[in-house]
């Protein structure tokens, strides 16, 4: 009998250990795919830049123009790719109870091709979580662990996912990379409703995605706003819905206005807000070839 037991024991302790081997190769496999979708899109990054002249924005809707004017010093190199360093805030509750958890992060960005935000680790002891949300060509993924060992979110690898994913591509464009969304091939501007307010169109491949910003009487965009594709209501269908956040805390990064205080989420202007991500800006800096 004893030795039956020990034999069984030995053989619950294999396949335990053959399990954890197996999930350290799953997770090893999601941070190479990360690391190369890094690595592609820090290829955007043209070597050398043209430099930001006013005269780029002239004709555009004023509030366009005031933005970029705000944003974008002249003279500056129109850096098409962004590194953020952040930390913050995580939601992962609801409205009623956020649930905030502490949360760091590095991302990459480069509209309209795509984006890494590398969730270096969220949440505290047992319960503390990594991954990556990207977006990269054709693909999109999100992907977190608990403990670096259990899987918890999987979602991707199709075109809901890809279409919500560049949706936050374009809304973080007017965040961190305001060169992208100059008025050039794939990038149309217009009026919007209100006095301070512009909406543009982006298009890349079959992908499209509109946005309207607000700035204020100086330039300084107070929020962005999407019509994204999302699943996040209670129905978990995936349908066009609001989405966006509000900016703050400017500074200087290399001649660019950028924020340092964002918080965004979905259903933004409406009684349903729930801005689960909060984010205070550490570093941004641009990648060059």
């Amino acid at each position: 009998m004893r030795r039956r037991l020990l034999t069984a024991l030995i053989a619950v302790l294999v396949l335990i250990a053959a399990l954890l081997l197996a999930m350290q190769a799953w997770r090893l496999a999601d941070l190479r795919a990360s690391d190369a979708a890094w690595t592609q899109l820090q290829a955007e990054a043209p070597g050398p830049v043209e430099l930001f002249d006013p005269a780029m924005v002239e004709g555009l809707p004023e509030a366009a123009r005031r933005y970029f004017l705000y944003t974008i010093a002249p003279g500056t190199p129109l850096h098409p790719v962004s590194e953020i360093r952040m930390v913050g805030e995580i939601g992962l509750g609801d409205r009623e109870a956020p649930a905030y958890q502490p949360m760091r992060a590095r991302q990459i960005l480069a509209p309209p091709h795509g984006f890494v935000w590398r969730l270096e680790s969220a949440g505290s002891g047992a319960l503390r979580m990594s991954g990556s949300d990207a977006m990269v060509g054709e693909r999109s993924w999100t992907r977190f662990w608990l403990l670096g060992t259990l899987p918890v979110v999987r979602a991707g690898a199709d075109a809901n996912h890809l279409r919500a994913s560049f949706g936050r591509v374009v809304a973080e464009a007017v965040f961190w990379a305001p060169a992208t969304l100059l008025p050039r091939d794939g990038v149309q501007w217009e009026e919007g409703d209100a006095p301070g307010r512009a909406r543009a169109l982006l298009t890349h491949g079959s992908l499209t995605q509109s946005l309207e910003i607000e700035v204020a009487e100086d330039g300084q965009p107070l929020w962005v706003m999407i019509p994204r594709w999302s699943n996040a209501n209670p129905e978990g269908k995936w349908r066009v819905q609001p989405f966006g956040g509000t900016l703050d805390g400017f500074k200087d990064f290399g001649g660019f206005a950028l924020p340092t205080r964002v918080e965004g989420g979905n259903h933004f202007g409406t009684g349903d807000y729930f801005p689960f991500f909060r984010a205070r800006v550490e570093d941004v800096r641009f990648p060059a070839q």
